[in-house]
């Protein structure tokens, strides 16, 4: 069986993007309490989404991405955006105290296991004196908002297969240690926040049953393309194992008795 990797990584972090909209954060693009920035750095832009949303309402800055493929480039780019390819595996060459906001999303799943401490020290390098950084990762560990999910369901078979297929070249676990490593690394005010991101139309809340609503087709998407090449090449389930898998997992997504979300 032979799997196209390109195309993979492609699907996973569109999957990822559409699946983390803006609508989740009200549609804040920046957290942080700036109100001017002159220079971003966006961080794993992937689509291109946020950076072309941070260059169109701030027209005076000056946006920079950076990822390592440029496939998924936004065709109309103003001209205060810059996208360029890079590997955030290496060490940046941004020179230091240069950005206002350093924003780096979803890139869990490419960044190295051993590369965390000195990524996001690179994020703090870049960052001018009273410059913000901004990080937003997935927890791919499937919770229940009714405590209701168990080890014996099949979305947590996906999260355990998933995360141990891949330890010990990525860190899927990363999302809840943002906050000690951004500490670490000399920042200073760092504000940690967990969001559900809901897999399907369980609540009751308006907003967040809209949320769940738009985000089942992606979350039906992601499970598949992200586990596809983790589960059958390093883990060796065969194409019929993981068919299986993934129909029991999204049938547990559609379960609204479940509610199951992902911590953000």
């Amino acid at each position: 069986m032979s799997v196209r990797l390109r195309s993979i990584a492609l699907c996973k972090k569109l999957s990822l993007s559409t699946a983390v909209s803006f609508n989740i954060f009200d549609n804040r693009l920046i957290f942080p309490p700036i109100r001017n920035p002159r220079r971003v750095l966006d961080c794993g832009y992937g689509a291109g989404n946020w950076a072309l949303e941070v260059a169109e309402r701030y027209p005076h800055c000056q946006v920079i991405g950076v990822d390592i493929s440029p496939h998924m480039q936004p065709l109309d780019i103003p001209d205060n955006l810059w996208l360029q390819v890079d590997n955030l595996n290496r060490s940046f060459t941004f020179p230091s105290r240069h950005f206002d906001l350093v924003h780096s999303r979803l890139v869990a799943s490419g960044i190295d296991r051993s590369r965390w401490s000195s990524y996001v020290r690179d994020l703090v390098r870049v960052t001018k004196r009273g410059g913000w950084v901004q990080m937003v990762e997935i927890y791919f560990n499937v919770q229940s908002d009714n405590g209701s999910i168990t080890e014996r369901h099949a979305l947590r078979e996906w999260s355990r297969r998933y995360m141990r297929a891949l330890e010990d070249l990525k860190d899927l676990r990363v999302a809840p240690r943002l906050g000690s490593l951004m500490t670490a690394a000399g920042l200073q005010e760092v504000d940690m926040r967990m969001i559900q991101l809901p897999l399907s139309a369980w609540s009751s809340d308006p907003r967040s049953r809209q949320i769940g609503a738009s985000n089942r087709s992606n979350i039906h998407q992601l499970l598949e393309s992200l586990a596809l090449y983790p589960l059958t090449h390093r883990l060796h389930m065969t194409l019929d194992e993981f068919n299986s898998l993934i129909d029991r997992a999204r049938a547990e997504v559609d379960n609204h008795t479940l509610k199951a979300y992902f911590p953000l």
